[in-house]
């Protein structure tokens, strides 16, 4: 008897989706057993060291989306404008 659905299983996307959501959902378990798996000195110099890359992170991707912001506002503009200075 053949599955029906046996092309989904040789699907790469579908395992490297199945894969990602895997690490996302278990990697933070991991990181926390981790840290208190530490002694209790390093624990609190761990604690802030994850607080502070993870500002980090958030401050580069807030950056990041707003330069494609005025990327997207810049090319509106020069665009808007040759039509204004073409067609009057």
């Amino acid at each position: 008897m053949r599955f029906p659905l046996g092309w989904l299983l040789f699907n790469r996307w579908l395992w490297i989706t199945i894969f990602s959501m895997s690490a996302i959902a278990i990697g933070p378990f991991f990181v926390l057993s981790l840290i208190l798996a530490l002694p209790q000195e390093l624990r609190g110099i761990a604690i802030i060291m994850l607080i502070f890359g993870w500002s980090i992170a958030a401050g580069y991707k807030d950056w990041v989306i707003a330069r494609r912001q005025e990327e997207k506002m810049m090319k509106f503009q020069t665009s808007e404008n040759y039509h204004e200075e073409n067609f009057r």
